[in-house]
């Protein structure tokens, strides 16, 4: 008997995630677990292939889901993820401003001496062109799940405010999901994933659903945080404690980087004003 998927949408949101979730976990875990086996002398590799057979199984499950669910075939623009030229300016601008904001967040440091700028190794530009590549990855990979998927499943129940808070949560808790002794070490870090989160969502509301601009966003300060933490062109003098710097050398984990993602949240929700 063919079984009727369409009551799903009907299902409050927390049991849609869920079943979601585990109807992904179950075509993910009996190929995970044999990868796991093979390549376990080898953390980094295990890692990398598991997780890019996860968002595989994650992006072949969004045809299904939003088929036989919402009875939706072109998911992809509901998401945002739409390739006009608009989104791609949008993903530029984006990959633009997060590069000038975590800059400018050093520059301002380095002014008040609190860390210093040194010169550069040789291989320089190979860093660079490494730091774009996975930085366009980690962007459109996370933001398709948090800011495509996440985030429509969340607006089809509740307001603007509530959905707003409960992605920049779920971003926030998703990313600190860690040992204990981590979680208790690295907590600064938490009020920057969530205010990221809550900023990706006003970005995405702010330019019409467009999702490029969160993907460029999200995008420039993992890029801007690669070519300055593995080309290794920061030093911190230590005149202040990395509360006010950032933890673990992450600009955003320290009292500089949630000032200056509240004022990179207060502008896109500035722009969303302006645009209603």
């Amino acid at each position: 008997m063919k079984t009727n998927l369409t009551k799903i949408a009907n299902y409050p949101v927390p049991l849609r995630l869920g079943i979601f979730i585990i109807i992904l976990l179950i075509v993910w875990l009996p190929v995970a677990i044999p990868v796991y086996f093979l390549f376990k002398n080898d953390p980094n590799l295990t890692t990398i292939v598991t997780m890019a057979i996860l968002y595989l199984e994650f992006v072949g499950l969004l045809f299904i889901w939003n088929k036989k669910v919402y009875n939706v075939n072109f998911w992809w623009r509901d998401y945002g993820l739409t390739f006009t030229r608009k989104n791609g300016v949008e993903l530029l601008n984006g990959l633009s401003l997060g590069l000038i904001f975590t800059f400018g967040l050093f520059f301002v440091e380095a002014i008040l001496g609190w860390v210093k700028f040194v010169p550069p190794s040789t291989n320089f530009t190979r860093i660079i062109f490494e730091g774009l590549l996975s930085a366009l990855g980690i962007g459109l990979a996370e933001e398709l799940f948090f800011r495509g998927w996440l985030l429509e499943e969340l607006k089809k129940d509740y307001s603007r405010t509530i959905f707003v808070v409960t992605n920049g949560l779920i971003f926030a808790i998703l990313h600190f999901l860690k040992p204990i002794e981590e979680v208790i070490r690295t907590f600064p870090q938490f009020p920057a994933l969530f205010l990221l989160g809550v900023t990706l969502v006003w970005a995405k509301i702010g330019h019409s659903n467009r999702l490029g601009i969160c993907i460029g966003l999200h995008g420039g300060l993992v890029w801007a945080y690669y070519i300055i933490n593995v080309g290794n062109i920061v030093d911190y003098t230590g005149q202040v404690s990395t509360l006010v710097t950032g933890i673990d050398n992450n600009p955003l984990a320290g009292i500089m980087g949630l000032i200056g993602l509240g004022l990179l949240s207060l502008l896109m929700s500035i722009g969303d004003n302006l645009r209603k």
